[in-house]
Parts: structure tokens; sequence; C-alpha cells
């Protein structure tokens, strides 16, 4: 008696599902492992929130230093990780010809960019939790609605990642690396994360309260230190960054 066909090999691509769950994984561990990447989003953000929230550099204005810097440090946290990160990891990958390999697997290219959009967001639960913690330890009391918190990070993802991919698909990764730390650098400063913008002059003001980092620290800052309820301008400022940077990264973004 023969049993023709029970060991014959079924080949094929694994479920859709499952390939971008295993790219996520995989470009969650990679993030966690590289020393750099964890510099941008672990070391620097706890390091701005404890030094600032435990010596008087800088005037935050009434109320306890830490109620201020805690929404900022968390954009922060998101710049860091959808941004500046997510550019420069991509941008080197581009030029290795990572990316040109992994666009010929059975993973569409969408699949790719939906599991890298993934690895973000775990990175940035992680980042969240941990500064979470920290801000409690400091003596943080926040107030307001937890749907807006989500919904500006979640909105700030999208802008910054939209940043990122545009930057790490058009540039050569070199200059990616020096453009992407030094936007991180500049918006550090004066993107309301640290500095309150009234300490800038009006019409600088009005510019840069434009800029996403400054919606998304701004939003955060109104729900959870003032217990505001939806900042729709905010909300709607991180909309139009996430929508144009998006499309933009996906219409002019270079695999090879």
């Amino acid at each position: 008696m023969t049993a023709t066909g029970t060991y014959t090999p079924k080949p094929g691509a694994a479920p859709l599902g499952r390939m971008i769950a295993t790219q996520a994984v995989l470009e969650t561990k990679m993030l966690l492992r590289n020393g750099e990447q964890l510099l941008l989003t672990v070391v620097i953000p706890t390091l701005v929130l404890v030094l600032f929230s435990s010596v008087d550099i800088i005037d935050t204005g009434e109320g306890k230093a830490v109620d201020f810097l805690t929404p900022g440090v968390l954009a922060l946290a998101v710049m860091s990780t959808a941004f500046t990160g997510q550019a420069i990891a991509t941008g080197f990958e581009r030029r290795y010809g990572v990316l040109k390999r992994l666009a010929s697997s059975p993973l569409p290219r969408w699949g790719l960019m939906t599991a890298k959009t993934a690895s973000v967001l775990v990175t940035e639960i992680l980042q969240v939790i941990l500064l979470t913690v920290i801000a409690f330890a400091l003596g943080w009391s926040p107030h307001g609605n937890p749907f807006a918190v989500l919904l500006l990070l979640l909105l700030g993802t999208a802008a910054f990642s939209g940043l990122g991919l545009l930057m790490a698909g058009t540039l050569k990764a070199e200059a990616t690396l020096a453009a992407a730390n030094l936007v991180f650098l500049l918006l550090l400063v004066s993107g309301g994360i640290i500095v309150p913008l009234d300490k800038f002059s009006q019409s600088t003001q009005d510019i840069l309260s434009l800029l996403p980092v400054t919606a998304l620290s701004d939003g955060l800052r109104d729900v959870l230190q003032h217990g505001a309820g939806m900042p729709w301008g905010d909300l709607g400022i991180l909309t139009v960054w996430g929508v144009v940077g998006l499309a933009l990264a996906g219409k002019f973004f270079r695999w090879e």
C-alpha cells in the first residue's frame, strides 16, 4: 500500500498576518538592540525628565516642574522613535540593500511598512510605561481624558512616521543621519518640550505652534496638566502633518 501525497510538500507563503507579525517582532528586536536607538528612545527622554524635574534650571511656570515636563517628554519620546530612530534605521537599511531584498520577498511593501509602524508603536508603549513610572516617582499629578491622550499619541506617531520615512526614502543614509539628529536637537529646544513657548517672541510662537512636536506637547500638556477636553486645534495640526507626510512618503520613497 502506498500513501501517495501524504508527505508531499505544500510550498507557499505564510499567511499575510503572520508575515507582518513576524517582521514586526524582528524590527522591534533590532530597534531595542541598537545602542544609538536606545540612547534616543530611552536614555535622553529619561534624563530630560529627571534632570529638569529635579533641578531648577528652567522656569516652567506655576505648579510642579514635573507636571509641565512630563507631557513634553512623552512628545519627545514619540518623536525620537517615530521620526529620528525610524528615519536613521530605514535610511541605512535602504543604503545596504536590505529594503530592496525585503521588497522582493512574499511580504508586500505595504506589509513591510505596516510591520515597521507596529514596531514603532510597541516601542512607544514601552517608553510611555517607563516614563510614566518615573514621572509618578517624581510626584507627577496627571489629569484629563485618557482617550484624548491616546488620540494625540497616535496622530503624533503618524505625523512623525510620515516625515521620518519621507526623509529616509529620499536622502542618502549619511544625510538622513545628520538631518534627523539635527532636527531632533532643534525641536528638543524649540518645540515646547522643556522650554515654554511663552519664552519666545509672539511671531516665533506663531511659527513654532504649527510644528508637529509643539502640537503634540501642547496638546498633551493641555489635557494632562490643565485637565482640558479634546484639544481639537492640536489634533488638527497633527492630522494635517500625518496625512501630508505619509502621502509624500508613499509617493517619493525610493527602495534602492
